[in-house]
């Protein structure tokens, strides 16, 4: 299951049945749980927890200090969930103490080629980032993201759960859950309504979510009122979501 030319550390804590392909470097302070799939080429720093199931592909370098000027070698770390995809030459970067000292990725997750995370990055499950997709440092993602190819994320944005940003995209603001963005700077285009089909939401909730969408980016009024009129309408729970995405915003939401 370890190639031969592969290099653990004597410190690093493998399950029995992880592989890890020809010339990878597993450092010390690395945890690797049951099932994962460590490919060639690939170099994992500690102190790192992986979970179960994942598959990293060749050239990825997962754990690595962050590139934050201000970070002094201190220990920081970097935990990622079960089941997730890290493709080719994917880079994920340990937390700084200035935040949270973590890094977290949760489960389900599909990073494609090229693909970074930086420092203090709180990320959710059932994401897809696309091919060179760069996101900076202390960014909150939700669940169910998608976001299209080399899209840019700056520093400190939030995504809520199943946004979506179109290929090429700058977001330098905060995206409410659902929203889908695009351009450069991003702009807001509409929800995700396919997305909610194929989900098997219901017409009732499509349609209600359509409607406060229409509240906040259609009608010229102020967050705060839009807020208003949202929070009179029928309580549901993909409604809150929505509402509490838009409270949870702290650098602006994309417009």
């Amino acid at each position: 299951m370890i190639h031969p030319t592969a290099i653990i550390d004597p410190a690093a804590s493998l399950a029995e049945d992880v592989q890890v392909g020809p010339w990878s470097i597993i450092g010390p302070g690395v945890e690797v749980g049951a099932g994962t799939v460590i490919g060639p080429h690939v170099v994992v720093q500690g102190p790192t927890r992986i979970g179960r199931n994942n598959r990293i592909f060749q050239f990825a370098s997962v754990g690595a200090e962050c590139q934050d000027k201000k970070y002094r070698d201190e220990p920081t770390r970097l935990e990622i969930g079960d089941d997730n995809v890290i493709r080719e030459h994917v880079t994920i970067h340990r937390g700084t103490i200035q935040d949270n000292s973590l890094t977290r990725i949760g489960d389900r997750n599909l990073l494609m080629v090229g693909v970074h995370v930086a420092h203090d990055c709180m990320i959710g499950n059932d994401n897809i980032f696309a091919n060179t997709t760069g996101i900076a440092g202390h960014v909150h993602i939700g669940d169910g993201v998608i976001l299209g190819g080399m899209t840019g994320v700056h520093q400190f944005c939030k995504i809520g759960s199943y946004a979506m940003s179109a290929g090429c995209s700058l977001i330098v603001k905060d995206i409410p859950a659902y929203v889908m963005v695009g351009g450069n700077p991003a702009s807001a285009r509409s929800m995700n309504f396919e997305g909610m089909k194929r989900r098997g939401w219901s017409a009732e909730t499509i349609s209600g979510l359509r409607q406060a969408y229409k509240i906040v980016y259609r009608q010229g009024m102020t967050l705060e009122q839009a807020m208003a009129e949202l929070e009179a309408m029928p309580a549901a729970a993909e409604l809150q979501l929505f509402i509490d995405s838009l409270r949870a915003s702290e650098r602006g939401i994309t417009r």
